[in-house]
């Protein structure tokens, strides 16, 4: 059953999954020009991939944009906050069929989650241009992002098998179309 309104379940799984995401940015922080990289990536898609689509969306945004204020990157939090955004949308818009469901281990997710990556990349690249004011500082990141998606993506599917093995996925949605 799916619903325009906005259940409490949706609220509450969407906070604990921006909180996660905030957690797994800040914990560990690997520096690269222009910022760091960390595993929230990973958790933006598993919110998607698990939760739902309108979640992942708003706990991407959130909860990156929430670790850039509380770790010194406050200048970063609005172009975060739309990159991460699109970044989980791009992912749901993609990894979720006509039907309405989502399979972790199939060739549809697995492009979603790809080209949310290469959002990621090049949404900090040219984000980085323009708050640097330099084509060269933007460029000098992209390396490094590119490293840090493909953690991402590895993280995201090692820990997705991991939901899968433990059948979570029913624990966090309220259909079989990842409905909240």
């Amino acid at each position: 059953m799916k619903s325009n309104s906005t259940s409490a379940r949706f609220l509450c799984l969407t906070g604990v999954m921006a909180a996660l995401v905030c957690i797994m940015t800040m914990v560990i922080q690997i520096p690269i020009p222009l910022g760091y990289a960390h595993l929230g990536d990973a958790f933006i898609l598993l919110t998607v991939l698990f939760v739902g689509k309108r979640s992942g969306f708003w706990a991407g945004g959130i909860g990156s944009a929430l670790a850039d204020l509380l770790t010194g990157y406050a200048y970063w939090a609005i172009p975060t906050f739309i990159i991460k955004s699109l970044m989980a949308l791009l992912a749901g818009k993609i990894a979720y069929g006509k039907d309405e469901t989502c399979t972790l281990f199939s060739v549809r997710t697995g492009i979603a989650c790809v080209l949310s990556m290469v959002w990621m990349v090049a949404g900090y690249t040219v984000a980085g241009m323009f708050l640097y004011g330099s084509v060269a500082a933007g460029l000098s990141s992209a390396p490094g992002l590119a490293v840090k998606a493909v953690l991402n993506l590895v993280v995201c599917y090692g820990v997705g098998a991991l939901f899968e093995k433990a059948k979570i996925r029913p624990l966090l949605t309220a259909d079989r179309k990842g409905n909240v």
